[in-house]
């Protein structure tokens, strides 16, 4: 089997690029990997660098699994939230590199970052679930109302709109702008400037900033194994 990313730990930061294919889809042997990737990341306590191929952080969960059936659905949704849970309880910081397209799973992968840097084009960022025929779960919700800016929370997830990278900053997707020859130098950089905070100290207060959403997304993950995702 093809390994669906790349790893690499160098001088304290941990690079985890996403190769699955042309979309860089979410599936449950991704999320294995990344669990994996993330585990030796928090081991050698290095600041993680996420980021895609060319273009594309990913366009969401894998199509094929989603519509096998109803149950195979829920479990990868499930699985995806816990990674997200993982994310922003993670120990050191992480930096989304998003090299292009960001849709559905691959936009809450940003909203699950403590640093989120785009790159400038022709992109699409957001949140098109209910666009596709699929309810919002409850840790989309949560997550989303969280980390988005009040006046866009309910156009991006009751109206799946979709934004460019210039107003994708405006709503809470990303934090600033690059070219793409840019992004990988400027998230290199950003982690550099985040090794120089004390990690014990950044773990302790993102459990505490975070506590009420982290305990939300747990009750959130429990209650979507018994709804249904589909309109």
């Amino acid at each position: 089997m093809p390994e669906l990313l790349r790893y690499s730990l160098n001088d304290g930061i941990a690079t985890i690029t996403l190769q699955n294919g042309k979309v860089n889809a979410i599936s449950s042997d991704l999320l294995k990997e990344l669990n994996h990737a993330l585990d030796q990341a928090e081991a050698a306590g290095a600041v993680v660098i996420l980021t895609g191929q060319t273009g594309i952080l990913s366009g969401g969960y894998d199509l094929k699994t989603m519509r096998s059936s109803p149950e195979n659905a829920t479990n990868l949704v499930a699985e995806g939230s816990t990674l997200t849970r993982r994310m922003l309880a993670h120990p050191q910081p992480i930096i989304v590199a998003c090299s292009g397209h960001a849709v559905a799973k691959g936009a809450f992968l940003l909203l699950a970052a403590d640093y989120r840097i785009g790159v400038e084009g022709a992109f699409t960022i957001g949140l098109n679930e209910v666009k596709i025929g699929m309810t919002m779960h409850h840790v989309g919700i949560a997550l989303a109302r969280n980390r988005l800016m009040p006046a866009a929370f309910e156009r991006a997830v009751i109206n799946a709109e979709m934004f460019t990278p210039q107003t994708a900053i405006a709503v809470g997707f990303l934090d600033e702008l690059v070219t793409a020859e840019e992004l990988l130098p400027r998230a290199e950089a950003v982690a550099k400037q985040l090794q120089t905070i004390n990690m014990r100290a950044h773990a302790a207060t993102k459990r505490k900033v975070r506590k009420d959403l982290l305990d939300t997304l747990d009750a959130a993950i429990a209650l979507d194994r018994l709804t249904p995702l589909t309109a």
